[in-house]
């Protein structure tokens, strides 16, 4: 295969690949996964985390499922399939650190824009949805709001502003928000498990003494976007509503990360090779935001479909079942030579 590499700018050990075999073809295929997991530290597991333990027909170990059985799987397929074979364009993405924000692919994304070449509409990103096809998702915005107070002695508070009790008042104006937006939950993807912009008040620091009246704090965000909408608008609501506030020492709201949602159109032809394949009727929605959101700012028409479940993602004794890893090489197999290989 041709293997591209782009390296992550602030890490050289770092890199996303775009490796590609067959001629250069739009109705060729793009397979797509990230390559990084999520921590261990801190939760029971009773096997290794980091070596394949098999038991009671299932794989146990970080990122079974999440997402290196399908790579795997992926590569167990091709190698069944010979290069001179192909008569449409593979390609398969692989990024890193899509867990900590999708950064990989958002990096990829803009780096391919002066590449300039192409790729294949039809791409199928292997999250584990238990052979489930979806084609849409809600995005992830990181913001974060800094409150501004006065240090002072503790002693004599009155001389200074507390910028940790002046935070108080932010986080209940973002539940109001959040109340808000869960009120205007949207009719026209009944797909959604939860129809509406979910938001999340996730870290909170400030202070450096208990004998200091805090002059700083500093609060993390995370809200979800619906499919179509645009991500900043949640956050020019917040902010505008942080200005209403009229904090004494006030605040400033910063932009941290946006994580595009995803919408793919119905029926595309690989929903078509993917229908013999899936338990699941019709087309569902992913909850968790995946690469295909920036995917898409490439002109790709994701869907996520693969083995094993978000269930067990990220949690202690992670697993994929066995038979459901080794029917993923078969279902991978017949969709890259259906799309790739004249259908033989």
């Amino acid at each position: 295969m041709d293997v591209e590499r782009f390296v992550d700018p602030a890490d050289a050990e770092k890199c996303s690949l775009i490796c590609s075999v067959g001629p250069k073809d739009p109705d060729g295929l793009v397979i797509s996964g990230h390559m990084d997991v999520v921590p261990t530290e801190g939760q029971p597991w009773s096997t290794d985390p980091f070596r394949v333990t098999e038991k009671d027909g299932k794989l146990y170990g970080r990122g079974t499922a999440d997402m290196k059985g399908f790579f795997a799987a992926t590569l167990q397929a091709l190698a069944r399939i010979e290069a001179r074979e192909f008569t449409r364009e593979l390609t398969l993405i692989w990024t890193h650190d899509e867990e900590i924000g999708c950064l990989g692919r958002r990096q990829l994304a803009d780096a391919w824009a002066d590449v300039g070449r192409p790729l294949p509409s039809a791409c199928l990103i292997g999250e584990p949805t238990s052979f489930q096809i979806l084609r849409m998702h809600p995005g992830h915005v990181a913001m974060e709001i800094t409150v501004f107070g006065k240090a002072a002695h503790s002693s004599r508070p009155d001389l200074g502003a507390n910028a940790i009790e002046a935070a108080t008042k932010v986080v209940a104006m973002v539940q109001t928000v959040a109340a808000q937006l869960q009120s205007e939950a949207v009719t026209h993807l009944p797909e959604l498990e939860r129809p509406w912009v979910a938001v999340n008040v996730a870290r909170i620091t400030g202070g450096s003494a208990i004998n200091i009246v805090p002059d700083a704090c500093t609060i993390q965000i995370g809200y979800r976007p619906l499919p179509g909408m645009d991500a900043q608008q949640i956050f020019a609501r917040i902010r505008d509503r942080l200005a209403d506030l009229k904090l004494p020492r006030g605040a400033k709201a910063t932009l941290i990360r946006v994580s595009p949602a995803m919408l793919t159109p119905a029926h595309t032809p690989l929903e078509g090779l993917l229908r013999p394949h899936s338990p699941h009727e019709g087309c569902g929605a992913a909850s968790f935001a995946t690469d295909g959101g920036n995917l898409a700012r490439l002109g790709l028409e994701p869907l996520v479909f693969g083995p094993g479940s978000i269930e067990v993602a990220h949690k202690a004794d992670e697993f994929i079942p066995t038979a459901g890893l080794i029917r993923a090489v078969d279902v991978i197999e017949d969709v890259i030579r259906r799309r790739c290989c004249g259908g033989t």
